[in-house]
């Protein structure tokens, strides 16, 4: 019998379900997976999908490891309230995923906004992401042009998703 403390390091990594290579089914649980994780706004749980040593690009800013990660989830959730997110997979192949999505905010003056953007992923044999880069937009709407409407936390299986919603 072999215990934990005798593996390669690697080996005594927990998996992250699912696991590369990636069937179309499992990329598109792993989307929902990430957007789920997303919209419950706690930085410290959504780090923890990254690998320890993940590297990012968000919009113009550079972030390498779980450290760096939570501190700009932290930063950004303080800032984009009433912050809802829909994640839907563009492609994917073996172990990687490319994804559009679009989260609705606003902020500390009543000012509404939509973010439109694309996210590519790779990930490691583990199912941990590696590399995730972002380009994001944001549009200027009016409350009224909201169409993410749910409480907190994920977004309910009923609720239309990015096609539905003709974005």
């Amino acid at each position: 019998m072999t215990s934990e403390a005798t593996l390669a390091p690697e080996a005594a990594i927990a998996p992250r379900p699912p696991v590369p290579p990636f069937s179309y089914d499992e990329a598109v649980q792993k989307v929902r997976m990430a957007e789920n994780a997303w919209n419950t706004r706690d930085p410290k749980k959504v780090a923890l999908a990254y690998t320890p040593d993940t590297k990012w690009r968000n919009r113009s800013e550079f972030l390498n490891g779980r450290a760096e990660v939570e501190a700009f989830l932290t930063r950004k959730w303080a800032t984009e309230n009433g912050y809802r997110l829909i994640k839907e997979i563009w492609a994917h192949a073996e172990n990687r995923i490319a994804v559009r999505f679009c989260y609705e905010y606003h902020d500390t003056d009543g000012n509404w906004f939509r973010a439109h953007g694309n996210e590519n992923w790779e990930f490691d044999a583990h199912g941990y992401m590696a590399v995730r880069h972002a380009s994001i937009n944001d549009v200027a709407i009016s409350e009224d042009q909201r169409l993410f409407h749910w409480p907190h936390g994920p977004r309910p299986d009923d609720h239309p998703g990015l096609s539905a919603l003709g974005l």
